[in-house]
């Protein structure tokens, strides 16, 4: 099996002894290899276009008085894709490939080392990952396995109480040190970096929603939502044969470009048309591509809820390489899904485009009871 790798952390601020704090997040490790996963070829007169993402250079985002207003709307808002790309990240490319480099190894582990790394009672949220979750339909995804963590905070609560009542974001890390023991240092560095740079890009996000009349001054600012905290929902479609059409129902995801390797050897993508697939506002499919130096940004529906469709969430895929070259070739990569504190309450709208049947009439829910009922909805209910 190959590797990929996902992180996940909140919006969050420093917190209180037995409390999450801020930039407090989970993170996953996840493989995808061509060995496993039934690509789907297609004609070429079938392919769907390439766009490149729209790019914002690091040293415009961290001037926080910049107008990046445009830049926000083209790549975020309502007729955009949903995802924006930062380039120009210090440090960045050299931590991207120190973590995805050990992807193919977690993934190479011995089966019963990494059922030890399991933790059903997260619903396999922290630890090893592989056929749990439930994608596409209700099918079980078992083309990736992924490992998440915390990067910030390895033990987010000591209150037994909020880790029985939400285990998907309060349990603590489990870390194969015995056998990986690199793993940490590199995971946590990665994915400090891509909060830290998240927060940047929620700030522009914000001033640009409260332009738009709504925002920070009624309580919904994003970066502050980040700031202060710790699936995914999707339909079939033809290009998916790595990770299920779904789209993160948390803030924001930082995304990695794909390491691909064969043989442990790093090669390029041997199919162009391998990748990251995003269905558009206008039900296009488009696939969309971003150098691996850059660090992208995906909204999630939470943030669509929250800004009112000022920021728009889009459903997205993974294809994996079926070309004469692509037989046992692994792609690793890194998510980051920044997302709300557990006990923070959502008010959602009266009418909103995901999940209805999860919202009580008040339409008020915290993001951990939101996030348990998907949960429920999208894993396995057993090992």
């Amino acid at each position: 099996m190959g590797s990929a790798v996902r992180t996940q952390p909140t919006w969050a601020s420093p917190a209180a002894p037995g409390r999450r704090s801020r930039g407090q997040g989970r993170a996953s490790f996840a493989a995808a290899s061509t060995a496993a996963a039934r690509p789907v070829r297609c004609r070429a007169m079938e392919r769907p276009p390439t766009v490149r993402t729209v790019t914002i250079h690091f040293a415009d985002l961290k001037e926080g008085d910049n107008d990046l207003g445009d830049k926000i709307e083209e790549g975020l808002g309502p007729h955009g894709l949903g995802i924006i790309s930062i380039a120009g990240v210090p440090g960045f490319p050299e931590l991207r490939k120190s973590l995805l480099r050990l992807a193919p190894r977690i993934a190479s582990l011995p089966e019963d080392v990494k059922k030890q790394l399991e933790d059903p009672d997260s619903r396999y949220n922290f630890g090893w990952s592989h056929g749990k979750e439930k994608l596409e339909s209700g099918k079980p995804d078992t083309f990736k396995g992924s490992f998440y963590a915390n990067p910030i905070f390895d033990v987010p609560t000591t209150d037994d109480v909020l880790v029985s009542r939400y285990p998907s974001y309060c349990c603590p890390n489990i870390w194969p040190n015995d056998h990986l023991p690199e793993l940490e240092i590199a995971f946590k560095a990665l994915g400090k970096l891509m909060l830290e740079v998240g927060l940047m890009l929620a700030h522009h996000c914000d001033r640009y929603v409260m332009r738009q009349g709504f925002g920070a001054s009624d309580g919904e600012s994003l970066e502050k939502t980040i700031a202060h905290s710790s699936k995914q929902t999707g339909e079939g479609g033809s290009v998916s044969s790595w990770c299920g059409w779904h789209t993160d129902h948390g803030s924001l995801t930082g995304l990695t470009s794909g390491l691909f390797t064969k043989n442990s050897v790093e090669i390029p993508c041997p199919d162009n048309a391998a990748g990251l697939y995003i269905r558009t506002r206008d039900n296009r499919v488009v696939k969309v591509v971003f150098d691996e130096d850059q660090l992208a940004y995906q909204i999630g529906e939470t943030t669509e809820i929250l800004s009112r469709g000022y920021l728009c969430a889009t459903p997205h895929c993974v294809q994996a390489p079926s070309s004469e070259d692509s037989s046992n070739v692994d792609r690793s990569t890194f998510a980051l899904f920044m997302q709300p504190d557990w006990d923070e309450k959502l008010k959602f709208p009266s009418k909103i485009p995901y999940h209805q049947e999860l919202i009580p009439p008040n339409g008020t829910l915290t993001f951990g009871e939101y996030s348990e009922r998907l949960v429920n909805k999208y894993y396995q209910a057993t090992p």
